[in-house]
């Protein structure tokens, strides 16, 4: 038996692990806005409004004027983000659906300035999906002795093999005791306690684009959480393609 990257039985034995209709996800795994992140997760643009171009228009408000070309109007986008007159870039913005582990997303919202609505374990039952580091990650992360809320460089490959073990077998204990709550009638809402933070779990956000790239100024950063900076690079490259002029002022 064929599993795909959400532990749905495949229909086929597809080449592309992301082709059309290869498992039985609720939407074909095979979108043009949709990137894979981390194990189990993605970042999937829902929409997107306003460009570059409406920044301009909105900014041209107050004189009652318009846009008047790239040739003069790349002057004043300039202008405005640099010297932060931030409003105009307010009148754009995007929603977007992502699947993360729990974690990533109580550090997102943090975020007020960006409205969520997310997947309900009082609701539903959660996904068998829990977030399983690299090898490579696992060894990058010893408590850092320099920063309290940070990671280093420090284990082997056998210390590192080691705590991949004790991780898988943590989710696997934790799933068998959700089941069997629910198995037992216990409601959604209390079963959920058992569950790790690295629970996967689904939701919306959307925001303006000056809220957008205020979330991008901190978690791309380096010092963020190296989870939360995967996702924040792939909005990133949204940013870049929907509002590229706003992005190259940016990341100046």
């Amino acid at each position: 038996m064929v599993y795909c990257e959400w532990g749905k039985v495949m229909k086929y034995d597809c080449e592309h692990p992301w082709a059309p209709d290869c498992c039985d996800h609720p939407r074909s795994c095979h979108r043009p806005n949709f990137t894979k992140v981390l194990d189990h997760g993605y970042v999937e643009l829902i929409e997107h409004w306003g460009s570059d171009e409406r920044i301009i228009e909105s900014a041209r408000m107050s004189t009652n004027k318009g846009f008047e070309g790239w040739d003069k109007d790349s002057k004043l986008l300039a202008y405005l983000w640099k010297n932060k007159h931030h409003t105009p870039f307010e009148m754009a913005g995007m929603t977007i659906e992502v699947q993360a582990p729990i974690f990533v997303f109580r550090e997102w919202h943090r975020h007020r300035t960006q409205s969520y609505n997310e997947l309900s374990a009082r609701y539903t039952e959660m996904p068998n999906l829990y977030y399983l580091p690299s090898g490579a990650r696992v060894r990058a992360g010893k408590q850092s002795t320099k920063n309290k809320q940070g990671s280093q460089e420090g284990f082997t490959d056998v210390e590192g093999g080691d705590i991949i073990l004790d991780l898988r077998a943590s989710y696997a204990d934790s799933r068998d005791v959700y089941e069997a709550l629910l198995a037992k009638g216990v409601a959604r809402e209390l079963a959920r306690l058992v569950l790790p933070v690295a629970q996967y779990s689904r939701m919306r956000a959307s925001a303006n684009l000056r809220n957008w790239l205020q979330f991008l100024t901190l978690r791309m950063d380096e010092h963020a959480q190296w989870e939360i900076r995967q996702y924040a690079n792939v909005v990133g490259e949204l940013v870049k393609d929907k509002f590229p002029r706003t992005w190259g002022l940016f990341i100046e």
